[in-house]
């Protein structure tokens, strides 16, 4: 049996010799019944307030859920960005590689040529150095020859000019007229 506050207002007791003071046990009875109504009425406002705060709860938890799935697809997307940015940068890295291998190997072969042709130069110098050197040794002993050729040539005019013992005399010395210098010292 439910009792409700308008049933404690409405309750009538017997009356009996030697009971209770039925002004005491009345207005006892209201004062119960205004606790027990304040009491409900406490206790609707709080179901309500169960209720909303039920209903704001369920809102929350629904909001978390989205934020939980918002959250697992940003790490998700995150996680695929950064898998498509490692992707990129080692395919950017191979290519990097790749050209400086190739500007190496183009590099080598180049410094290779240059080396060559250093190399060629160099033995091209030496032989021009050799030929030049040949040629001053040439040109010596050309220049060598014609001195002796000319120093011969003058002994033999010398010796042409020269009077001979058995036609000269003794005291007798060569005649101006006979004997012309020559601009290059020689006697003619």
């Amino acid at each position: 049996m439910k009792v409700t506050p308008l049933d404690l207002r409405q309750q009538r007791f017997q009356t009996v010799m030697r009971g209770y003071d039925r002004g005491e046990v009345q207005a006892f009875m209201l004062e119960v019944a205004d606790d027990y109504e304040n009491a409900l009425r406490d206790n609707d406002k709080l179901r309500q307030d169960i209720a909303k705060l039920d209903a704001v709860l369920g809102e929350h938890r629904g909001q978390e859920r989205n934020l939980r799935n918002t959250l697992l697809t940003a790490q998700k997307l995150a996680d695929e960005i950064k898998e498509h940015a490692q992707a990129e940068a080692a395919l950017i890295v191979r290519e990097a590689e790749g050209r400086a291998d190739m500007l190496l190997q183009k590099s080598q072969t180049r410094l290779e040529d240059v080396q060559r042709e250093i190399d060629g130069l160099r033995m091209k110098r030496r032989e021009v150095e050799n030929d030049i050197e040949a040629l001053v040794r040439t040109l010596n002993s050309t220049l060598e020859f014609i001195r002796d050729q000319d120093a011969r040539a003058r002994e033999e005019r010398v010796l042409l000019h020269r009077p001979r013992a058995a036609e000269a005399a003794p005291a007798q010395a060569p005649r101006p007229a006979d004997v012309t210098p020559k601009a290059d010292g020689q006697r003619g």
